[in-house]
């Protein structure tokens, strides 16, 4: 036998090499040369999977958020090989279920919410881990992980105003079912009518989720599904005349725009 068989395989292809029995030291190393250049060419192709920080900025649709939830903003540092710490903030809108839009019979089709006294906004901040549970194997893999976070919540209570027909004349009024009608509403005022008397109710806030993401490089896009619950003690007033809630669980998802340094 004056021939040695060899077989190795890179990128899905099976490579024969043919080794001459006398040949066969300097082919040996020959090979070992090759088989190094072949890993240090693939860790450079796929070292953008190994990143120590990212950053992501989103928008959030939930099941107490209406049409529009919020935006996100979160950081993601490396800790380990499969492990990253966050750090997010979030700024949503929660509605009351009761919540129904009207149209006025005197406001020439203006909209208003009946019964509706506050608008609720959560500023929540957020500190956890992330952890990565299917890497990446090529450029158009897909790497999904796993979160939970928590933090503290800020409740943002903004009363809300209505245009109301009193004596016939307009008046810009906070809702009071004792002393208003339907029929006599005009319309929504302002947002900033009552930015003014804004008023800070503290909370807390816990959240699991899972993260797809799929972009083929260092400019990332991402989608975020999952469970998150924000706690007020005490309650928050947004429609006195319906049941007022202190806990407020929510399923989210949210699509991510972001970059990996």
């Amino acid at each position: 036998i004056n021939y040695f068989f060899c077989f190795f395989q890179s990128k899905r292809k099976i490579y024969v090499i043919v080794l001459h029995m006398k040949k066969i030291k300097t082919q040996i190393l020959l090979l070992f040369l090759v088989s190094t250049l072949s890993i240090s060419v693939s860790a450079q192709n796929f070292e953008y999977f190994e990143t120590e920080r990212e950053v992501y900025w989103g928008i959030n649709k939930n099941s107490w958020g209406g049409l529009f939830g919020g935006g996100v903003l979160k950081f993601s540092d490396k800790i380990s090989d499969n492990m990253y710490k966050t750090l997010g903030f979030e700024l949503v809108n929660i509605k009351h279920p009761k919540e129904n839009k009207y149209s006025s019979a005197i406001g020439y089709g203006r909209t208003f919410i009946w019964g509706k006294k506050n608008y609720f906004f959560s500023l929540r901040g957020q500190y956890g881990r992330e952890m990565i549970l299917f890497s990446k194997k090529d450029e158009q893999g897909i790497r999904i992980n796993a979160q939970l976070a928590a933090g503290p919540s800020i409740g943002l209570q903004i009363p809300y105003y209505l245009k109301y027909s009193r004596n016939n004349r307009m008046e810009i009024e906070n809702f009071d079912p004792n002393t208003q009608t339907f029929n006599n509403v005009i319309g929504s005022a302002s947002f900033f009518e009552g930015l003014g008397e804004l008023k800070i109710k503290p909370g807390l806030n816990i959240k699991a989720a899972v993260n797809f993401e799929f972009s083929p490089n260092k400019s990332v896009t991402a989608l975020e599904v999952g469970f998150l619950g924000d706690f007020y003690p005490g309650g928050v007033d947004i429609m006195p005349t319906a049941r007022k809630y202190s806990f407020y669980p929510t399923a989210f998802i949210t699509l991510f725009y972001g970059r990996k340094y």
